[in-house]
């Protein structure tokens, strides 16, 4: 087989999970070359997530190119993939789990070490996730949310120059850059509190259905173990219709008896107390189900 052409977004971290690929397919004795995409969501820096129309706005593109054949196969962050495919391409894979928590980031100048989450009052805080400003409002309704858009060395440095007093990003992100970040006040959220989105800390390849080559050679990098976790948390996503912009939060773990726990979270905006479910179950057979039924009916009261 010649190299297998990997899609890829061009930021620094889509970058990271890039040669990651290569090097994963490199031990199993295949040669890659990348293949970097610009998407909607990279060319749209103006608007927060939730005002971006459609779903896959950092995929849309890539499966583009996957459907014409110009590139083998994609990796994404499992959290940006819509939870139904086009037609003519599948989820392939998925990868190890990095750390599934956000991380909210200080600017060491408005540092308050007594104050809730460290944070001054009224403090302008930057994300452009409806998911992580419903988490946050909750904690302190007194902030000031401000969208935020940009790569993560972007937005470090706009917090750096004071625009924002803290900002929150994913702790996967951080670790996966080996970002020094002693410059900040860094609190990891706990995941079972402020509760990530579905699949976050997740790699997914992708690739065309009929491609059995490629489906084979993938199959041989996938974590299995991960994916009974991400299966109920997306399913959570898909029960309600949503993009990686719905005000969500599922988190699932297995403890070392095989019981599944999930926390979720769902918004109906800033005005409106937040939503929480949790479940435990000794399977993951409905287990989605029960969650996404208990969400509809709390938001619904």
């Amino acid at each position: 087989m010649n190299k297998l052409i990997i899609g890829t977004r061009g930021s620094k971290l889509a970058l990271w999970q890039a040669y990651y690929t290569q090097a994963k397919l490199k031990e199993i004795g295949y040669d890659s070359v990348l293949k970097i995409i610009k998407t909607k969501g990279d060319k749209i820096q103006h608007l927060s997530f939730d005002k971006i129309e459609g779903k896959g706005f950092f995929t849309k593109e890539i499966e583009d190119e996957l459907l014409e054949d110009t590139v083998d196969l994609a990796v994404h962050s499992m959290k940006d993939m819509p939870t139904t495919q086009p037609e003519g391409l599948c989820l392939t894979a998925i990868s190890y789990r990095e750390d599934p928590a956000d991380c909210l980031v200080i600017r060491k100048e408005s540092v308050v070490g007594d104050a809730l989450l460290k944070l001054p009052k009224a403090a302008v805080v930057g994300t452009s996730s409806a998911r992580r400003k419903a988490l946050i409002h909750e904690a302190r309704p007194d902030v000031t949310l401000k969208d935020i858009r940009g790569n993560v060395p972007t937005r470090l440095q706009k917090l750096k120059e004071g625009q924002f007093d803290a900002i929150i990003l994913a702790m996967a992100g951080i670790k996966r850059l080996e970002i020094n970040m002693d410059n900040f006040e860094c609190i990891r959220l706990n995941p079972k509190e402020f509760v990530p989105a579905p699949a976050q800390g997740v790699l997914a390849w992708q690739c065309k259905a009929d491609n059995m080559d490629v489906r084979r050679i993938l199959r041989r990098i996938h974590d299995a173990e991960v994916l009974r976790c991400t299966n109920v948390e997306r399913t959570v996503l898909k029960l309600l219709d949503g993009g990686c912009h719905l005000p969500l939060g599922v988190y699932c773990e297995v403890d070392a008896l095989g019981y599944f726990h999930v926390c979720s979270i769902l918004s109906g905006g800033l005005e409106q107390p937040l939503q929480r479910v949790n479940f435990s179950s000794s399977t993951s057979i409905n287990l989605a189900e029960q969650v996404y039924q208990q969400l509809i009916e709390n938001v619904n009261r």
